[in-house]
């Protein structure tokens, strides 16, 4: 039996690897089958132990905060909060204010990858969120299959958990590789097993259509679990995900408020204490989904705190500063807590640095370790509140608007009776002001861009694009499917003629 049992842990030791290595996927997804567990091989591993599934989920969820994910050895490469960045900086509330070591400025601040296909970022998101698919995908056979709901209570979990990561992954394509939903435009393959055949693009509403299916059957499936660490997809974030993929779609924000409130019973927002803290623990209340970053797991300078954070050993320590669009600032409060994130002092290069949002606990330049131990936030209680205030909004219901975004903005604020008086376009437009300044860096510009169909004006601390509206559907604004996909998936080629 133990010998067996190792033999099983060496195969799913391959299934969580496949993700990592080499670079076949884009080109060839029918991948030797011979590398991954059979549905059989999985089910047998079940049986002999238990959590043989869960730490084959683990293995997916380590994608999203790994190193190299996308394919490369870029130190722009390190699992979702890399393209959390990409995001904010084509949206234009993140601005690389001064750059030294050049990362992000010509494919990314100056827009040249969402204007030329053979552009690498385009192939490294494009590869990150098809391996965290694939791996879901893996996941999804060993259970029996997409159709197939497991009989057994922790099975039932773990495939809830694949789906609802595998949606969160085709959200995030769909909002990167297309200008706004068009139902009826062809968008993306979808791949909902691990063979990885070569498929044509589906239409955006297909794309769309498998999102709202798992999340449908995730939720169902995560009632009543009680996740072991943040790190995990519980019925909560499954909501939350859920609740973007109905306001990209926006064909029912009353649905999407529903999902949006539900997700946030139960938690807390965070304090004013909280929100200039230095967002570097997990355990905050106010945090719904994150990652613990620990010595294991040895995350050093390739990580979202190498690229953002002044006190890591880090690129902003070395002089790659990156800061919130001048724009932006303005347009907060001086007596509004979060303006106190930022440094003010215009006569120093870290001017606008987000020195008292971000940071290290030590508050040492250069890092007191070059191991990152402050922890990655994906999901906030706050944005709960704004999304659900922003479809109440859109689907004619004020009342529950100004109650929702009241809830964060009077713990910024010292009165937001202001909010009372707003209605019509001037609550969605606070609504939409009020996102970007509380979720400022953590990746939700981009989204919240899209949504709102925003035109976007960079300020005067950006190098690039000073003073040029953009609205939200230029070309120059969303990503190209990568040349490699053209070139090797005949169907998407022939589509692409």
């Amino acid at each position: 039996m133990k010998k067996n049992l190792k033999l099983v842990m060496l195969s799913a030791i391959a299934i969580i690897g496949f993700a990592s290595c080499g670079d076949d996927f884009l080109e060839d997804p029918a991948l030797d089958s011979t590398t991954t567990l059979t549905s059989a091989q999985f089910e047998e591993a079940a049986n002999i132990d238990p959590e043989i599934p869960a730490a084959l989920m683990n293995g997916v969820y380590s994608l999203t905060f790994t190193t190299g994910t996308g394919g490369t050895t870029g130190h722009d490469d390190f699992g979702q909060k890399a393209y959390d960045i990409f995001g904010d900086m084509v949206s234009g509330d993140l601005a690389l204010s001064q750059s030294v070591y050049g990362w992000y400025r010509a494919s990314i601040t100056e827009l040249q990858a969402p204007q030329d296909f053979t552009f690498g970022d385009n192939r490294q998101i494009w590869r990150y969120y098809y391996r965290v698919i694939r791996g879901c995908n893996e996941i999804i056979d060993g259970l029996g299959g997409t159709d197939v709901t497991p009989d057994s209570a922790e099975n039932k979990y773990i495939m809830g958990q694949a789906k609802a990561l595998r949606a969160h992954s085709y959200f995030y394509l769909a909002q990167y590789y297309q200008k706004e939903y068009n139902g009826s435009e062809e968008i993306l393959p979808i791949y909902t097993d691990a063979l990885g055949q070569n498929v044509a693009k589906s239409t955006a509403a297909e794309v769309y259509d498998l999102m709202e299916a798992d999340l449908t059957e995730a939720i169902s499936l995560l009632n009543g679990f009680n996740r072991p660490n943040k790190t995990t997809i519980n019925q909560s974030i499954a909501q939350g995900i859920y609740a973007y993929v109905l306001g990209a779609r926006g064909t029912d924000y009353n649905k999407a408020y529903t999902m949006a409130t539900n997700a946030l019973a139960g938690y807390t927002i965070m304090s004013s204490s909280e929100v200039t803290g230095g967002f570097n623990d997990v355990s905050t209340p106010g945090w719904m989904w994150g990652v613990d970053l620990n010595d294991e797991i040895g995350l050093g300078l390739v990580s979202w705190w190498g690229q953002m954070d002044y006190y890591s050993y880090s690129y902003p320590a070395f002089g790659d500063f990156k800061s919130i669009d001048q724009g932006l600032y303005d347009l907060i409060p001086a007596n509004d807590v979060r303006k106190t994130q930022f440094l003010n002092n215009n006569t120093v290069g870290q001017h606008l640095m987000p020195l008292f949002k971000f940071y290290d606990s030590d508050r040492q330049r250069y890092g007191s370790s070059s191991i990152v131990k402050a922890d990655y936030v994906y999901m906030r209680v706050a944005e709960m509140y704004l999304l659900a205030a922003e479809f109440a909004a859109k689907s004619s219901n004020p009342t529950a608007a100004k109650n929702m975004l009241k809830a964060v903005v009077s713990k910024r604020v010292p009165d937001a009776s202001y909010i009372d008086g707003l209605s019509g376009q001037a609550l969605e437009d606070e609504i939409y002001l009020q996102t970007r300044i509380e979720l400022w860096g953590e990746g939700k510009s981009y989204l919240a861009m899209k949504r709102n169909k925003a035109t976007i004006t960079r300020g005067d601390n950006h190098l690039s694009f000073v003073g040029i509206p953009m609205p939200y559907n230029d070309e120059r604004l969303t990503f190209e499917i990568p040349e490699g996909e053209i070139q090797f998936n005949p169907f998407i080629s022939t589509q692409n003629n």
